[in-house]
């Protein structure tokens, strides 16, 4: 019996072995290792994501080709944008937008107690009602045994304000750069109404 599994186990990494090394000899291949040159990359964070989405840069499952996939959904929500600029101030521990939810990491101004804040998006549209803030406090005692809950505070209603605030000027914003470019805004409200 162990002779075989002995057997399987080769088999089964010489399989390993072999396709690893058949996908990494392509020379476009997902494994192939492909350095980027320093002096063409952005230094600034912003003009090299810029540069990502513009070159079709990400990960993809399926073949067809050589471009990734199309980043800017993200990158056009003025909610999902304004909520990112409000938390700036703080580390983010998971920010998923199919799922639309981001969410921050414990933190406090030197006290006791943390505070964790999570937003939940309900629709794309910028409204009152569809952005979810919700604020935990963390205690923890001297033994480090920490206590959560959730806490209703006027903290969570003026951060769901300015991100309503701010949405609204990046919506508008992005009307006037659209404006520029193209001469007319239409959105799908005005182009049903027009046909």
């Amino acid at each position: 019996m162990t002779s075989f599994k002995i057997i399987t186990f080769i088999k089964i990494s010489l399989l390993i072995l072999l396709l690893g090394s058949f996908l990494n000899s392509c020379k476009k291949g997902p494994l192939r290792f492909d350095p980027a040159n320093p002096q063409e990359v952005p230094v600034n964070a912003k003009d090299r994501a810029r540069k990502n989405i513009e070159e079709g840069k990400g990960f993809r499952l399926s073949g067809g080709g050589l471009t990734g996939g199309n980043f800017e959904f993200a990158s056009s929500n003025p909610m999902w944008r304004a909520s990112l600029d409000i938390l700036d101030f703080t580390p983010l521990t998971n920010v998923d937008y199919s799922g639309g939810v981001i969410i921050t990491d414990w933190f406090s101004e030197g006290t006791d107690k943390s505070i964790k804040i999570s937003i939940r998006f309900l629709t794309n549209e910028i409204r009152a009602d569809g952005i979810e803030v919700s604020l935990f406090e963390k205690q923890c005692n001297e033994l480090n045994s920490c206590q959560t809950k959730k806490i209703s505070s006027g903290l969570g209603n003026e951060i769901k304000l300015e991100i309503l605030k701010k949405a609204a000027l990046l919506a508008q914003e992005d009307i006037i750069r659209y404006k520029e470019e193209h001469g007319e805004y239409r959105n799908a409200e005005t182009s049903a109404k027009n046909n």
